[in-house]
């Protein structure tokens, strides 16, 4: 029950959450996809990024660090494999029910600029083969090279902010502030609140949705073990796969993905940042695991979007390698 309404409580926040950040990226002149890239994924990726920086930091011994580690190789797959794979389910749901006409079927699978969209997954990869290249070896100097990694989102975010604006098709398709629907122009106070609490609503549930979890791992037979790197991060991603969800039913697939692709970066970059600066950064068998199915999965996508078959249907494959992962890590973990 504390699950379904942990959900439940999680998707119609995000709801709110998504039309708060499209009046911020309004009332701040960035371009439509930064929403996705900047905003929306620093907003949802943000707690999980707190959590990592509790652990790390502040753990008291080594089973709390290795949690953070957890949380920093866990994110990135589970977005660039169930969050990837639900948004691709959506949009095969959505072309059936505009098939009807064929212009509106063809805008149904409309991805958006996938030049744009191969370019940050190759700029992600670079990152997080390096962080797991990183996670093999030691040497002396290994924790400060967690400070580049903070320096590579910064140069990620200028980026996205300093890019072109898109078209205006998404300030025309904007739907009222929820907090002040009578109000064709939002107050920017209205916007602010209504981002941040439904920002913090979103972190709450997340986090009782995971001890949900923790807890209903061991009812059914799960090791902790198995439950923290299997379950618990499609948890923690759960608001950026309810943005995509409700972001992809609004037509607007490609704040959907742009939201995916940003909180990658952010997940490949300040949560590794912290681990490899607080903790020993080490590796075991289902860490690596992890970073190889992630790799896997990202060229996986990058096939499909350099042969021109990124579509709902090529997507929601990438929904199987978490699959593989889960039938290769329980029985290492068991």
């Amino acid at each position: 029950m504390t699950l379904l309404a942990c959900a439940v409580a999680i998707y119609l926040s995000c709801e709110w959450f998504v039309n708060a950040v499209e009046w911020l990226g309004l009332r701040l002149k960035v371009g439509p996809l930064a929403v996705g890239t900047v905003l929306a994924a620093f907003g949802t990726a943000l707690p999980e990024s707190v959590v990592t920086f509790v652990a790390v930091v502040f753990g008291s011994g080594s089973e709390q660090k290795d949690i953070g580690v957890g949380a920093a190789m866990g994110g990135p797959l589970a977005l660039a494999t169930a969050a990837y794979g639900v948004t691709g389910f959506m949009l095969l749901t959505r072309r059936r029910k505009v098939a009807s006409a064929e212009t509106n079927a063809a805008r149904g699978e409309d991805v958006g600029d996938t030049r744009k969209l191969a370019r940050d997954q190759r700029w992600f990869l670079t990152i997080f083969v390096v962080k797991v290249a990183l996670g093999l070896v030691t040497f002396a100097f290994k924790p400060a090279l967690g400070l580049l990694f903070f320096a590579a989102y910064g140069v990620y975010f200028w980026r996205e902010l300093r890019a072109e604006p898109g078209g205006g098709d998404d300030v025309v398709d904007l739907e009222p502030l929820r907090l002040q629907r009578r109000r064709a122009t939002p107050a920017t106070w209205a916007v602010v609140t209504q981002a941040l609490v439904t920002l913090v609503i979103i972190f709450v549930a997340s986090q009782l949705f995971v001890h949900a979890l923790e807890a209903i791992g061991p009812m059914i037979g799960l090791p902790a073990a198995v439950t923290a790197l299997l379950l618990s991060p499609i948890a923690t991603e759960l608001p950026e796969i309810m943005n995509a969800i409700i972001w992809v039913r609004q037509g607007k697939t490609h704040l959907a993905l742009a939201n995916i692709s940003g909180a990658m970066m952010i997940q490949a970059t300040v949560p590794s940042g912290l681990g490899i600066l607080f903790t020993r950064w080490r590796f075991d068998g289902p860490l690596l695991l992890s970073g190889v199915v992630t790799i896997i999965a990202i060229l996986f996508l990058l096939v499909a979007l350099n042969t021109g078959r990124f579509t709902g249907r090529t997507l929601t494959w990438a929904a199987a390698f978490y699959g593989v992962f889960a039938a290769c890590l329980i029985p290492i973990l068991v």
